[in-house]
């Protein structure tokens, strides 16, 4: 057996019409570096099929790149509408904008979460939340809202240091808060066993009403 050593790359992005249905779907499964290239390609696609709604699914995405958080929070707003404000403990803030050139600023969402969608995720739902741009589906997030910073000892051991935190652009924390979506729907290991996604079903019929 000859066997070839190679990078098994998971993309970032799934993207489908939902079979039956004219709603798009679209997960994103980490803010990893590539994300924001592969969510462009996927919008296009499926924007092109003129769907009457977009699923946008951060459901278990532990998050990933605060910079690739920006990007993809700047598909769905205005140009420089605040995605989130990072303060220190003296008060310092730093805001950051969505960018120019967002390709699904218009169309009807729904962003599903659940208490896997920490740190990226948060700020993208917290966001779209504030900006009244979706309506969040699913259970409250985890609550990783914090920017740490490592410090090399004199030993070579390190310490991880809380230096800052996340606000939404309303000002809500979220650290050790999360973010409630505004229409919970629970799945249950029930539900998982029989693969019903009573979450997923809301967010479609919330799109076609």
């Amino acid at each position: 057996v000859t066997i070839t050593r190679d990078t098994i790359r998971v993309p970032f992005v799934e993207a489908k019409m939902i079979e039956g249905t004219r709603v798009a779907y679209l997960r994103l499964n980490e803010f990893g570096a590539t994300a924001p290239s592969e969510m462009s390609a996927a919008l296009r696609e499926l924007l092109a099929q003129d769907p009457v709604g977009l699923v946008l699914d951060l459901r278990s995405n532990p998050g990933g790149f605060l910079p690739v958080s920006v990007d993809v929070a700047g598909q769905f707003l205005r140009a420089n509408q605040t995605v989130l404000v990072v303060k220190d403990k003296k008060g310092n803030a730093d805001t950051y904008r969505a960018k120019n050139g967002g390709l699904a600023t218009n169309i009807p969402l729904v962003v599903l979460v659940d208490k896997g969608s920490a740190s990226a995720s948060e700020i993208v739902a917290a966001a779209l939340q504030d900006h009244q741009r979706a309506t969040l589906i699913g259970t409250k997030t985890f609550g990783k809202g914090s920017v740490q910073h490592v410090y090399t000892l004199s030993d070579q051991s390190q310490l991880n240091v809380t230096i800052a935190r996340f606000f939404s652009p309303n000002g809500h924390q979220i650290d050790l808060v999360g973010v409630t979506p505004n229409i919970e729907v629970e799945l249950t290991e029930e539900d998982v066993i029989a693969k019903r996604d009573p979450q997923l079903e809301a967010a479609i019929k919330f799109l076609n009403k």
